[in-house]
């Protein structure tokens, strides 16, 4: 029975951990939460004169050293990075570090904010809006995985 209990109280404190990412109680969704926090934090290199990715992929060293990254202004944009078709790419560059086996952050994790408390902050409603975090690639992902990621628009 303990087991039990134990896998209960498991549930419990994901439900209210979920619960905890999202903004005042309501859907993290781009349009009201994400759209922001990327124009504060990230446009500057994924913005409107940033590549696109395949044009990103070919010169990639060229663009960086140009300050840009693959550009990730537009919900589609954003999107295709979490879902499909670069499923994952976004978890991985902006998690802490926490789901990884070096614990490692990702190489954009320290662009989430000034501080930890403002980056784990931010990281919390990536995290809320893209839904299942996962560090995965598409031919990863299982139905269930791939169904779980949401990015409210």
């Amino acid at each position: 029975m303990q087991n039990k209990d134990a896998g209960m109280a498991l549930v419990c404190a994901g439900i209210l951990l979920f619960t905890a990412a999202r903004a005042g109680g309501e859907d993290i969704r781009y349009s009201t939460h994400i759209k922001k926090l990327f124009d504060d934090r990230c446009v500057s290199c994924h913005g409107k004169d940033a590549p696109e990715h395949d044009d990103f992929k070919k010169d990639r060293e060229g663009f960086k050293k140009k300050g840009l990254g693959p550009k990730m202004d537009s919900y589609a944009h954003l999107a295709s990075y979490a879902g499909w078709p670069d499923s994952g790419a976004i978890m991985r560059r902006l998690d802490d570090g926490k789901n990884t086996k070096d614990g490692k952050a990702g190489n954009m994790y320290e662009y989430l904010g000034a501080n930890e408390e403002e980056r784990q902050r931010n990281l919390g409603l990536f995290k809320a809006w893209v839904g299942v975090w996962t560090l995965k690639r598409f031919s990863e992902l299982t139905r269930e995985e791939l169904a779980g990621i949401t990015v409210k628009y």
